[in-house]
């Protein structure tokens, strides 16, 4: 992928798919402490994986993410 120049990144809520590496290189330049990445592999199938070990903690984590998508839809 070609990066573009000149070009700025808005913090916005789009319904607009992204380009994965995009999404990906905006959480490598926010510095997380903790992540988690779900999405499909190039087969269909689940790929999940989570820089701590602790499964409670990743569950709780997704817990939050979503209560925090349902409410950008309301």
């Amino acid at each position: 992928m070609e990066l573009v120049k000149n070009v700025t990144i808005l913090p916005v809520v789009t319904t607009l798919n992204l380009d994965v590496e995009r999404v990906l290189q905006a959480a490598i330049d926010a510095k997380p402490a903790y992540v988690l990445v779900i999405g499909e592999d190039k087969d269909g199938n689940l790929y999940f994986a989570s820089s701590q070990s602790d499964g409670g903690e990743a569950l709780w984590w997704m817990e939050k993410a979503k209560r925090a998508l349902m409410e950008i839809s309301e």
